[in-house]
């Protein structure tokens, strides 16, 4: 199955919470509490099994991450070969992604719009070309726009919404040079609360 690309406010209110998949936050709250369908108003949000709450909690991530079931898995697999607890190696996965990064230093509005970016070749990593959404960044790398796509439309007074926009503690950014850095890997602290990261890691460990 590919990647979910029909209207974005329905899976907001099929989970009731807003997944950052539009711009318009506010117009995304106004009917979060609504089901999608024409029976949305009635339906009411009945209890769950623990496979149901997981597999709720696994479709919010890859809806977030605009990323696909096979990816998710291995994401999984390889945050439990790692050292340490690893609902937090998976959050780090997931935020280390190129394309979440460049949507969380405030080069785009959405992941969807930051995928984009980075898949027509819109910004450099370590100035070498990079083209890869799913590219995992490590501490010390650095992401620049390019400045022969810094005169597109898209990023027209990009500076200064760069100087407005408030990145998290691991990133840095850099306006007047339309760069970000990678400080270091993400904390517990820095992550949204969004889904149940321990219910997804229970989900793939018994299947």
């Amino acid at each position: 199955m590919g990647r979910y690309i029909g209207p974005k406010n329905k899976i907001a209110r099929r989970f009731g919470v807003n997944l950052g998949l539009k711009t318009n936050a506010a117009k995304v709250a106004r009917r979060l509490n609504q089901r999608p369908g024409v029976h949305g108003k009635s339906r009411r949000r009945g209890s769950l099994s623990s496979y149901g709450k997981q597999l709720l909690e696994k479709q919010k991530a890859k809806y977030m991450y605009g990323i696909r079931e096979g990816q998710l898995r291995r994401y999984v697999r390889e945050a439990n070969r790692m050292e340490g607890n690893s609902g937090i190696n998976l959050q780090q996965i997931l935020e280390m992604r190129l394309d979440n990064v460049i949507y969380r230093l405030g080069f785009a509005v959405t992941r969807a719009q930051a995928r984009q970016f980075v898949s027509h070749g819109m910004f450099t990593l370590n100035d070498r070309k990079m083209n890869i959404p799913s590219h995992i960044v490590k501490p010390g790398d650095e992401i620049k726009l390019k400045e022969n796509k810094a005169k597109k439309t898209v990023f027209e007074n990009i500076t200064e919404k760069l100087s407005k926009t408030e990145a998290p503690s691991w990133l840095r950014v850099d306006p007047a040079k339309k760069t970000g850095k990678v400080l270091h890997k993400p904390s517990n602290a820095d992550f949204d609360r969004i889904f149940d990261v321990k219910l997804i890691i229970e989900y793939y460990s018994s299947r």
